[in-house]
């Protein structure tokens, strides 16, 4: 089957590649003048898209312009969660506000119901780990346990927090693959409820996330075969370039095969984000595990083709590894994603 995208998603691709070639500046700002904020919510909720193969447009060319944008973080997750909640993502399509989900914890790995952080009132106390983006954000969207134990999935609610709440604490750091991140400590915080029993909008805005990255990831994947195929052509041995020498070209064709079978994933991941529940988790596992494989397999190769340059500082390569490396680690590594697609398989 050969896939094709309708003519307003080509318009955007190639309306964000161009723009990402000269990006600078305020690029949330601009991103949402555009109207490429607006790509991630339907119509129903003041943007023109929201669809699975929307997020994949608008994500693969973000993975490819090798920006540090949290747009995940603090649009994409948040926008969802408030959606569910009965709110409107008015001022986040339109880039004039900015939330972080504070929802990981130490001891979660990446069980979305392990919830230690409790509310006492409208006062929550408790620790978040990783919340991507948080320090650029204009609030908190929280996590916290009203009831039940810390595995349990019902007993769970969202709260908003602003950023300058009494007993609120970030530490801020800088993340490998780019970016920020912080540490959130709350100790008796005022919150204002959003939802009481968020488990379902949760693995929802979650299941969104990870096609998200999928797609981010596919897009680094294609810059770093689109470098390496350009280098072997062009770097020199034995006077004819490195490309012509058997081993490498079929090195290279390999990736590009792996490259394709995670596009396909991405493209089944981005049909089925709308399905019920079980059945979108169950290929989204999939996509998620094909695309911490290949892309572990695209960094290590590229980087080995390159040779020393393709660890410098100041080339590009080595930055878009980081970023695939550590997306496997964001939403579910490989090998969580294996055990959870044969669980909803069984």
């Amino acid at each position: 089957m050969r896939f094709v995208q309708t003519e307003e998603r080509v318009m955007l691709q190639d309306t964000l590649r161009r723009f990402f070639a000269d990006a600078s500046g305020d690029v949330w700002a601009d991103l949402a003048e555009l109207g490429v904020i607006g790509a991630l919510f339907s119509e129903d909720h003041g943007g023109f898209g929201g669809h699975g193969f929307d997020l994949a447009v608008v994500f693969e060319e973000l993975g490819r312009a090798d920006l540090s944008l949290p747009l995940i973080d603090n649009a994409l997750v948040p926008g969802r969660l408030m959606l569910a909640a009965g709110g409107d993502v008015e001022t986040l399509i339109a880039g004039t506000e900015r939330l972080a989900f504070a929802h990981a914890e130490t001891a979660a790995r990446y069980d979305l119901n392990w919830v230690e952080t409790r509310v006492e009132g409208n006062t929550l106390s408790g620790e978040k780990t990783v919340v991507v983006g948080a320090e650029e954000a204009n609030a908190l969207i929280v996590s916290a346990r009203h009831s039940g134990k810390a595995s349990d999935e019902v007993g769970i609610g969202l709260w908003r927090v602003e950023k300058d709440a009494p007993g609120l604490t970030l530490h801020g750091y800088h993340l490998a693959q780019g970016g920020r991140a912080a540490e959130v400590t709350l100790s008796n915080t005022p919150g204002s409820l959003l939802m009481h029993d968020a488990y379902t909008a949760i693995a929802d805005a979650n299941a969104a996330g990870t096609l998200a990255l999928a797609a981010e990831t596919l897009g680094a994947m294609e810059a770093s075969l689109d470098m390496t195929r350009e280098y072997l052509g062009t770097r020199k041995q034995f006077g004819r370039p490195i490309g012509s020498f058997q081993a490498l070209a079929h090195r290279l064709v390999d990736l590009m095969v792996e490259m394709e079978q995670a596009r396909s994933a991405v493209i089944l991941g981005a049909a089925h984000l709308s399905d019920p529940a079980q059945e979108r988790d169950r290929v989204l596992a999939a996509t998620k595990n094909i695309l911490g494989r290949a892309g572990r397999l695209v960094a290590e190769d590229t980087i080995q083709m390159h040779g020393g340059i393709g660890m410098t500082e100041e080339y590009a390569l080595g930055r878009f590894a980081k970023r695939i490396i550590m997306a496997d680690h964001r939403f579910g590594d490989m090998d969580h994603h294996m055990e959870r697609f044969i669980a909803l398989s069984a």
